[in-house]
């Protein structure tokens, strides 16, 4: 598995105040199958003006045979209850 799907465990780079990243939710939407048509997906969403191609992880290596995975991470603002 690729390095961008590895956590970042170095502590010593992270600022000191967590307020910020306790108070946002982390969506990860993955998008899985052929190279063209996870490329294809990804670009179209980003015509949709969903995400930006460049948001996306590198395809990586998938499970099955020629499929590749590629994931965009999102963080928003927690949802009030």
């Amino acid at each position: 598995m690729s390095q961008e799907f590895v956590p970042d465990d170095n502590l010593s780079a992270r600022p000191n105040d967590d307020s910020a990243v306790s108070e946002q939710e982390v969506v990860r939407i993955t998008v899985v199958g052929s190279r063209a048509a996870v490329l294809e997906t990804i670009h179209t969403l980003y015509r949709l003006g969903f995400a930006a191609v460049g948001d996306w992880s590198p395809p990586q290596r998938g499970a099955q045979p020629g499929q590749v995975i590629s994931v965009l991470i999102r963080r928003s603002r927690k949802a009030q209850k």
